[in-house]
């Protein structure tokens, strides 16, 4: 089956019919039928023959086919049951390509890495479902996975906060998280009517490029992110009185003032002001503070 049939709208529909498969609400499911589109994820994801491909949610295996020709080896992990019959019947004739039938979030894909591809780093392509979008990719992240980049299609509002910066209403944890792993770059904005069903809203296409070391020196970075996350958790309150009333931080007004004078931050800014460079110094200080 060549990778133009798919593309197709009538020929998704007819493989859909032809399997009697039903989308499921609970996997997000949105196929895309735009071959631009397409040709736009596999150019900016920069695949070559050299390159072993980690496709998360292959659907009907209508990316799954350009990745094929374009990568030397494609790994396709699906979650329904129900798309591996159909993807079998779609694939058969790409030999450098395999399906995995399982959660992404369960999957040692470190073990699969170190077993497939001698445990050089590979790329993930995905159209990930939104709900699930975050998980999937600070999974990817905080496992340290060797990644080259990430290349995935996802809710337009999601690109937009993974790629913006402090002052910005779409700034948040997300933003500083994925920055401190990757540069990200959106590559392409993408209407409904380029799937099949429809999704309500936009998507957009983002690219991210694994940083070599991370952009900050941080002595502990599970600390940096519960300061992020409790910075981001009262967004319209003080930084200081963010950081005091968390859950998930013992430190007192006293010594977070402390901290926030020492780091040259003003005590009356809110967490959404802060780049990652004063999370990072602020981190350092506190971290060092205990230890003391």
């Amino acid at each position: 089956m060549t990778k133009s049939y798919l593309v197709n709208p009538k020929h998704t529909i007819d493989i859909i019919k032809k399997y009697d498969f039903v989308f499921q609400k609970r996997f997000g499911q949105n196929f895309l039928i735009d071959p631009h589109v397409l040709e736009k994820i596999i150019q900016s994801a920069r695949i070559t023959k050299e390159d072993y491909v980690l496709e998360i949610g292959p659907g009907i295996g209508t990316m799954t086919q350009y990745l094929a020709e374009a990568a030397g080896k494609v790994r396709a992990v699906e979650i329904d049951t129900a798309l591996i019959p159909i993807l079998e019947e779609t694939l058969k004739d790409y030999s450098n390509v395999s399906i995995l039938q399982g959660d992404i979030l369960k999957v040692d894909v470190n073990q699969m890495v170190e077993e497939e591809n001698e445990g050089k780093p590979i790329k993930v392509v995905a159209n990930l479902p939104y709900y699930i979008t975050t998980p999937i990719i600070m999974g990817l992240f905080e496992k340290k996975i060797p990644l080259q980049s990430i290349t995935i299609m996802v809710q337009k509002e999601v690109a937009q906060r993974m790629q913006t910066g402090p002052g910005s209403k779409d700034y948040g944890a997300l933003s500083l998280a994925v920055q401190y792993y990757a540069k990200p770059e959106i590559v392409a904005n993408v209407p409904p009517n380029c799937f099949i069903p429809r999704p309500k809203v936009g998507s957009a296409v983002i690219r991210l490029e694994r940083h070599p070391r991370p952009p900050v020196e941080v002595s502990d970075e599970a600390l940096m992110f519960r300061l992020i996350r409790a910075s981001f958790s009262q967004r319209r309150k003080t930084l200081v009185n963010s950081l005091k009333n968390s859950q998930n931080l013992s430190l007192s007004r006293e010594e977070i003032e402390e901290a926030l004078n020492k780091c040259g931050i003003p005590l009356t800014i809110r967490g959404e002001a802060l780049g990652l460079e004063e999370f990072a110094r602020l981190s350092n200080y506190i971290k060092e503070s205990q230890k003391k």
